[in-house]
């Protein structure tokens, strides 16, 4: 799955706890510098927000009509 923010999707909406979160951080380690991924899911992932701050990236989290969040992750 592509999007037009990034080429980097995880569509986590689906998926069962702990897959969205592996799966986020795995590709966070194939990321370069300054690329981003996006993170689909039907709920907001506070605890992910605290290890994302806690090793430098930067999130953005938009919520869709369709009760999506759409966070988008820089490394």
């Amino acid at each position: 799955m592509t999007h037009a923010k990034t080429p980097h999707v995880v569509d986590a909406r689906y998926m069962e706890p702990p897959e969205p979160f592996t799966r986020t951080m795995e590709m966070l380690d194939t990321l370069q510098e300054g690329e981003k991924m996006l993170l689909l899911l039907f709920r907001e992932p506070h605890p992910l927000y605290k290890v994302l701050r806690q090793n430098g990236h930067h999130y953005e989290t938009e919520l869709q009509p369709d009760g999506t969040f759409e966070i988008l992750i820089s490394r």
